[in-house]
């Protein structure tokens, strides 16, 4: 029990939400769409995963050879 009032409270943001339609800047929106000004993000470098430095690349390729447990059919 006690429980009506935020639920109300809830229940009226959640409308005010849903049904509230805020200023648009269409102007900024066609702008940002159009990509005339240059995002300030730049994408990180690709990490390339198959660098010949690696120290644990090759020390268990070989491994798997020997598993007597795994069924051969």
């Amino acid at each position: 029990m006690g429980r009506g009032r935020a639920k109300a409270k809830q229940t009226r943001v959640a409308r005010e939400l849903k049904y509230s339609s805020p200023n648009t800047d269409l102007s900024a929106l066609q702008r940002e769409l159009a990509g005339s000004t240059p995002s300030p993000y730049t994408a990180p470098a690709a990490k390339d995963d198959d660098e010949d430095g690696d120290e644990y690349a090759d020390r268990w390729a070989d491994d798997d050879a020997d598993d007597d447990w795994a069924a051969s059919r």
